[in-house]
């Protein structure tokens, strides 16, 4: 029989839980919701102060009551925050454990703190400033959020307003200490099997974790072992209460050993379009194609590309051959190809991205082989955000903007982003500025749908916008699907800005 052990994220406790453990019960599996000291039911002993360690020990008091010799397989469950303490629990209960299962949360280190994984820059300032303000023991706690303001923890997508009801209702403050103790981990943990369950509704995908693999992050190369397995969830990061019925499907498919297997990183594909092998200039962060005919000033093409990328991803992004190849294939018709690096290596990076690719910009304006007059960006991904700068006030020397797959709103993963990054509201100032839209047919839920938004808002302010469809591509289509079909998409796309910049 399987033991599923249940950990629910911050503010909340077992009830949260109450539907899919029904369902898994009729399944026959045996269940227990863990009540974590001082949150959601739980109690600590008087005078105790709570931390991360303190739930760790209770998750480890219910694994130790039901381990035993009657055969009963252990499967730890970890959503969001109750994953540190699931990973805690079963780095010293290794032998005992069959399967961790992370639940649309992240993936702890060790000596990070909870906290790091809080993808919203406010609610993570506001949890240092009660720490610094001298908040301490037992009572020091990040009150729960008021019932509109959950989002900030996770996607609602889904969640019927009753559940939402009764989710504040009975949320309790968040213990400091747990957030802010880092996580101890000797790496015995490593040795026990895992799933991870994503749900698409906030922006997460297997086959953005699988980009990130091949990006080449360390921390990543362990979720490519044929015993971890994903699966995803069509809705948002509350499925316990949007979804029972398919979560506790899915636990149980993630306790037979089910799923999606990573693919180790491979060799990187060439581009899709035969280009000529062009010489390139590296001037700092920038490289440039040039056209192979001589000639006076060309117009220039930036392609900038998306993220977040890890800081110590080889190779850098500029010598991705995806990205090596769009500028190559501009130089041979004609423009300066123009392939950067910038820094964005987390969501609160956009602000120091965005400065690196307007010097960039600038850098190229001024060579002199370049007519700073006409000039192009191309942003891919997860640099959608980029785009509003330049939508929100187009210089005139902007002749076309474009995008591949693009983030064009903040995802609910990633809490609150600056105004400044939102390039739904600032298509409202891009005037007549062309715009170049290439769209994923099979893009994650989470994307298209900040697709949609931006388009609605293109061309509900009569915004210039052509909208290129490849119905049958995936997110990255250059080089998750060789087709014609992407070919044709590619060919399209770059005429399209060619059109516009040359014009």
């Amino acid at each position: 029989m399987t033991v599923f052990i249940l950990v629910s994220g911050v503010f909340t406790g077992p009830h949260v839980w109450d539907d899919t453990a029904s369902r898994l019960t009729a399944a026959g599996a045996e269940v227990r919701a863990v009540a974590l000291s001082g949150v959601g039911g739980g109690h600590p002993a008087d005078g105790e102060d709570i931390d991360l360690e303190s739930h760790i020990a209770d998750v480890l008091g219910v694994v130790d009551r039901v381990v035993g010799s009657d055969g009963r397989e252990v499967v730890l469950v970890g959503h969001d925050y109750g994953i540190h303490p699931v990973l805690g629990a079963a780095d010293r209960r290794a032998g005992s454990v069959a399967r961790v299962v992370y639940l649309d949360s992240g993936l702890p280190q060790d000596g990070v703190p909870a906290l790091a994984a809080v993808a919203d820059q406010g609610l993570r300032e506001e949890v240092l400033r009660l720490a610094a303000g001298g908040a301490h023991g037992a009572g020091a706690a990040l009150p729960p959020p008021a019932r509109d303001a959950w989002h900030l923890w996770g996607s609602t997508a889904g969640v019927p307003d009753a559940a939402l009801d009764r989710l504040t209702a009975l949320a309790s403050p968040q213990p400091l200490g747990t957030l802010l103790q880092p996580l101890e981990l000797t790496g015995a943990a490593a040795s026990v099997p895992m799933a991870g369950v994503l749900c698409t509704g906030g922006g997460a995908s297997i086959a953005g974790v699988q980009a990130q693999v091949d990006f080449g992050e360390p921390a990543l190369q362990a979720l490519t072992d044929p015993r971890v397995t994903f699966f995803e969830l069509p809705t948002g990061h509350w499925p316990m209460l949007s979804d029972p019925a398919a979560l506790a499907v899915t636990l149980l498919g993630a306790a037979a050993g089910e799923g999606h297997r990573l693919t180790p990183a491979a060799p990187p594909e060439p581009f899709l379009l035969d280009v000529p092998e062009l010489p390139r200039e590296r001037n700092g962060s920038i490289d440039l194609y040039l056209p192979p005919s001589a000639g006076g000033p060309r117009p220039a093409l930036l392609f900038v590309h998306g993220g977040p990328v890890p800081l110590d991803a080889r190779p850098t992004p500029r010598d991705w051959p995806v990205l090596t190849g769009y500028a190559r294939y501009a130089a041979d018709n004609g423009v300066v190809g123009v392939t950067l690096d910038h820094r964005l290596h987390a969501v609160t990076d956009y602000a120091v991205a965005a400065d690196d690719v307007a010097d960039a910009v600038e850098r190229v304006r001024a060579d002199p082989r370049v007519d700073g007059d006409r000039v192009a960006l191309w942003f891919f991904s997860g640099a959608g955000p980029l785009t509003a700068d330049w939508l929100g006030k187009p210089p005139p020397w902007l002749r076309c903007l474009a995008a591949d797959y693009p983030v064009m709103a903040p995802l609910p993963s990633w809490g609150r982003l600056d105004g400044r990054f939102h390039p739904v509201d600032a298509v409202a100032h891009a005037g007549s500025l062309p715009l170049v839209l290439v769209r994923a047919g099979l893009e994650s839920h989470g994307i298209a749908a900040t697709v949609e938004q931006f388009l609605t808002a293109a061309h509900a302010y009569g915004a210039s916008i052509e909208v290129i469809d490849v119905p049958n591509g995936h997110h990255s289509f250059e080089t998750a699907d060789r087709t014609d079909e992407s070919r044709e998409a590619v060919r399209r796309a770059v005429g399209a800005v060619l059109r516009h910049l040359t014009a």
